[in-house]
C-alpha cells in the first residue's frame, strides 16, 4: 500500500487501556499515513479505567504509542490535547509538562494552510452532561460498556447466522443523541465560543462523531474515535479536509477508506504552531457569557 502523507493529522478517542480501543487498526493508520503535525484531540489514554480498576493494557497498545514517539523522533510535530479521559494531564499544563518530543496543551491554534484559525479543543467542557453533572458521564461510560458488551454478543450470533457487522451501540448513540444534543447543544455552544474568540473554526473530538460542516458560518470539524468508527481528520496540503475512515488492522487485509472533505476556496500559506492554551494567548478578551476552559 502506498503511504500518504499530509499536512496535519487530527486523531481522538483511542481509549488506551480499554478492551474495546481499536488500536490495531490505528498503528496501522500511522504506519501507513505520516503528516507534518499529528494533533492527539484527548481521550487517547483512559485513565478512568484505573479508578475503576478496569485497566486492559495490550501489546498492541504499547505499538501505537511506540508508533506515535516513532513519528516524533523522524521529525513530526506531535500536540497532545488532553481531554476529560485523560484530564490527569491538565494540572500538569502551566509548568510546561511534555512527553519528551510530545508537547502537552489543554487547547491550542492550528492555522491551516488555507490561513483560517480554528481552535483544536477535545470539547468535554462544552458537553452539558460533564459541565453540569459529572458524575452522569461515568454513568453513561459504564453504560457504553454494557452496549459495546452486548454489540459483541450480537454481532457473534449475526456472523454465525451469515451477516455481516452491525454497530448496536452505533444506532443507539446516534438515535440518543439527537435529544441530548438537542438539550445541551455541544456543537453549536462549541461553534458560538469559537466566534467570540475570533477563530475561524473549531477542530474537536469527545461524542465519538465524526463530521464537518458549517454551524452559523463556523467551520465544525470533528475527528471521530478509534472504537469503534476508526476515523481521524486528515489536512491536505493543498488545504482540503477530509474524514478518513481505516478498515485495516494489517497489511494482508484490503483497507476500506472513506470520506468527506471540505474544500476551500483559497490556498495560503500558513504556520500551525500557534498556542493559545494561556490567557495572555487568546485571540480576544473573553467575556462574561464565554466558556472559560482553562486550567
Amino acid at each position: 500500500m502506498i503511504a500518504k502523507t499530509y499536512r496535519s493529522i487530527f486523531i481522538s478517542d483511542v481509549h488506551l487501556g480499554t478492551k474495546d480501543s481499536q488500536a490495531d487498526r490505528l498503528n496501522n493508520f500511522l504506519k501507513h499515513n505520516s503528516c507534518d503535525t499529528l494533533y492527539l484531540v484527548g481521550d487517547i489514554i483512559d485513565a478512568w479505567r484505573i479508578q475503576q480498576n478496569k485497566w486492559r493494557w495490550k501489546q498492541s497498545h504499547t505499538n501505537v504509542v511506540r508508533r506515535v514517539l516513532g513519528h516524533a523522533k523522524r521529525g513530526t510535530r506531535v500536540v497532545y490535547v488532553a481531554g476529560n479521559h485523560d484530564e490527569f494531564l491538565r494540572p500538569m499544563i502551566p509548568y510546561g509538562f511534555s512527553f519528551g518530543l510530545v508537547e502537552i496543551h489543554n487547547q491550542i491554534e492550528h492555522i491551516g494552510a488555507d490561513g483560517r484559525h480554528y481552535l483544536v479543543i477535545h470539547g468535554d467542557l462544552f458537553d452539558g452532561i460533564t459541565r453540569l453533572a459529572p458524575w452522569l458521564s461515568f454513568l453513561g461510560d459504564k453504560a457504553y460498556d454494557f452496549v459495546l458488551m452486548l454489540n459483541g454478543k450480537f454481532n457473534w450470533i449475526r456472523h454465525k447466522l451469515g451477516f455481516g457487522y452491525w454497530s448496536l451501540s452505533k444506532y443507539l448513540k446516534h438515535r440518543v443523541k439527537k435529544a441530548v444534543d438537542f438539550m445541551f447543544k455541544f456543537e453549536h455552544n462549541l461553534a458560538d465560543y469559537c466566534k467570540k474568540r475570533g477563530f475561524d473554526g473549531v477542530i474537536c473530538g469527545h461524542i465519538h462523531h465524526a463530521e464537518i460542516k458549517l454551524i452559523d458560518g463556523m467551520i465544525y470539524m470533528n475527528d471521530g474515535d478509534w472504537v469503534e468508527s476508526c476515523t481521524a481528520l486528515v489536512e491536505h496540503w493543498d488545504g482540503r479536509w477530509e474524514i478518513v475512515t481505516w478498515t485495516r488492522e494489517n497489511d494482508n487485509v484490503d483497507t476500506d477508506n472513506t470520506g468527506s472533505s471540505l474544500k476551500r476556496l483559497k490556498r495560503r500559506a500558513g504556520t500551525n504552531r500557534v498556542d493559545v492554551s494561556g490567557s495572555d494567548n487568546l485571540r480576544t478578551n473573553p467575556t462574561k457569557h464565554d466558556i472559560l476552559v482553562e486550567v
